[in-house]
């Protein structure tokens, strides 16, 4: 799906050369001089031999080099590798590896545009760029299960696909258009399936089958040894309990993914609700109490959050909403029952356009209109996890109200605000011990979140950042959850060991220890630092 803000992102790719306004080095970037001043055209040359047909070596002078190193999060984007590997195979990943340990490199991998909010796919060692590995393979399974949810019949477990590590979740959405084969992934069509599934993967059918981590049956990963192995629950399973949910770039470069899929066939429910902000205490009281009431139902899905966008105080103030979105799999007059408390809140324009946004769609058009990129250009987040105990009072979202207005403004329409994604269903039917992704009894993913322009003064990333960290500690008044969302990033988060991996870090200090005993791959908040 393109939209604005692919738009946007194209028309700032040459920027990198010019240097971007307010652009930093990302602390995961940090390599010894004396590395790069040691690995002369020589060894370079190596590298660009032993590469097969299907892979390219690109170097800062080359045209092509440019793009490829430029983050989605143009935050980060002063980080300039080395050189950058379009690997194109699992054996020039390999080589690759091999070659950056010969010479003293850091070696990261990129699987989709480097949409990591702490900067972590960026390097100035050797970029492992995974998008030319784009192969889709679809296996089907004779004799799988079926079962009817209001108009829409699913095939549970009806075959596995496996992808390579470049394939993004808007690649998938022709397999669910075509041929309603469906693997539970994000909303944000360029973010890499590599990424997502490693620290978890949510999205609006997580509920209904799982995080995009726990429909995974086997990666391929090529070790910091040059070593190529498959992790499966019958092979390597305790590194395969770790991609699942351990986050990217701790344990190896993971370079294909199987996962089990689901069959579609038939309409779900879909709807879109919005309103000022004058009606955000009601909207987060009913749909807070939706999501709780309804934490064992797989069948419904919810984001609400609220937001804005501005430069002026006059637009912020116009432009601040309340909103939610999800899906239902089943009759259309159930979903109407479920949301009937946010139904009735609103302006009587407000409860008609609500009303009408409550409709039958394909799975298809549903991941169309629930899609959403990432904010674009420059953005920073800081992630909670709610339970049944940490939800938000009155008293905290109208603190989080009072800050949205008194948010500084830039010129990114994406804004600022807060997003609240419901989990449960099967997502909590799994024990928190079962994979490396703990948040087994959570009812919200919470992100608060604002974003910049390359070409704000630095002034105004000064003022967001500065706010984000307010606009946060105003809502858990210097006590915030336990724990974060490991996709969410926070470089500035102390205690980010069990916030994100909470009593499942240890045990994956051990399976970095096995696989990865030297910690060649290796980040501020990687597995063991």
């Amino acid at each position: 799906m393109i939209d604005r803000r692919e738009v946007v992102r194209a028309g700032t790719l040459g920027a990198l050369g010019a240097g971007l306004v307010g652009a930093q080095a990302s602390p995961a970037a940090a390599s010894p001089a004396g590395f790069l001043e040691g690995v002369g055209p020589r060894e370079w040359k190596r590298l660009a031999d032993a590469l097969s047909s299907r892979s390219t070596l690109y170097r800062p002078n080359d045209s092509h080099y440019p793009p490829l190193a430029l983050p989605f999060n143009h935050r980060f984007a002063g980080t300039h590798p080395a050189g950058i590997v379009a690997c194109g195979s699992t054996e020039d990943a390999r080589t690759s590896v091999r070659w950056a340990r010969s010479v003293g490199l850091p070696a990261v991998p990129r699987s989709g545009l480097g949409h990591n909010y702490a900067g972590y796919s960026t390097t100035t060692g050797l970029l492992l760029n995974m998008a030319r590995m784009k192969t889709i393979r679809v296996t089907p399974r004779s004799g799988a299960r079926s079962r009817t949810y209001g108009s829409m019949k699913v095939t549970h477990g009806a075959g596995t696909v496996t992808v390579g590590a470049g394939v993004t979740n808007g690649d998938l959405h022709p397999l669910l258009e075509d041929q309603g084969i469906f693997v539970p992934t994000g909303r944000c069509p360029t973010v890499g399936v590599a990424g997502l599934v490693l620290g978890g993967g949510i999205g609006f059918s997580d509920k209904m089958f799982g995080l995009t981590c726990d429909r995974l049956v086997s990666t391929t990963v090529v070790l910091a040894d040059g070593r190529v192995v498959e992790a499966g629950r019958d092979s390597h399973s305790d590194l395969f309990w770790g991609c699942r949910g351990g986050a990217g770039n701790n344990f190896g470069v993971n370079t294909s993914f199987t996962f089990q899929y689901e069959q579609f066939q038939g309409d779900v429910g879909f709807y879109q609700l919005r309103w000022s902000l004058d009606s955000v205490l009601p909207v987060l009281a009913a749909a807070q109490r939706i999501a709780l009431d309804g934490l064992d139902d797989k069948r419904f899905h919810l984001r609400v959050g609220i937001g804005t966008h501005g430069r002026a105080r006059d637009q912020i103030r116009a432009n601040a909403n309340v909103n939610a979105i999800g899906q239902y799999y089943g009759p259309l007059d159930e979903l109407r029952e479920i949301l009937a408390p946010l139904l009735a809140i609103g302006t009587a324009e407000e409860r008609a356009r609500n009303r009408a946004s409550v409709r039958e769609v394909t799975p298809g058009q549903a991941s169309v209109l629930l899609s959403a990129t990432t904010p674009v250009e420059q953005f920073a987040t800081k992630s909670a996890v709610l339970t049944s105990r940490t939800l938000l009072s009155e008293r905290q979202v109208g603190a989080a109200a009072e800050q949205l207005l008194d948010w500084p403004g830039s010129s990114n329409e994406d804004g600022a605000g807060f997003a609240m994604f419901a989990l449960g269903g099967e997502i909590n039917q799994v024990p928190p011990d079962a994979t490396a992704f703990v948040h087994r009894n959570a009812v919200f993913i919470f992100a608060a979140e604002t974003s910049w322009t390359d070409y704000d003064p630095p002034r105004v990333e000064a003022a967001n950042l500065h706010w984000l960290r307010e606009f946060y500690q105003s809502i858990f008044a210097g006590t915030p959850p336990k724990q974060s969302y490991q996709n969410f990033p926070d470089p500035t988060l102390k205690d980010w060991r069990r916030a994100y991996y909470g009593a499942n870090y240890d045990r994956l200090v051990r399976v970095k220890r096995k696989y990865d005993p030297t910690g060649f791959f290796s980040y501020p908040q990687g597995i063991g630092t």
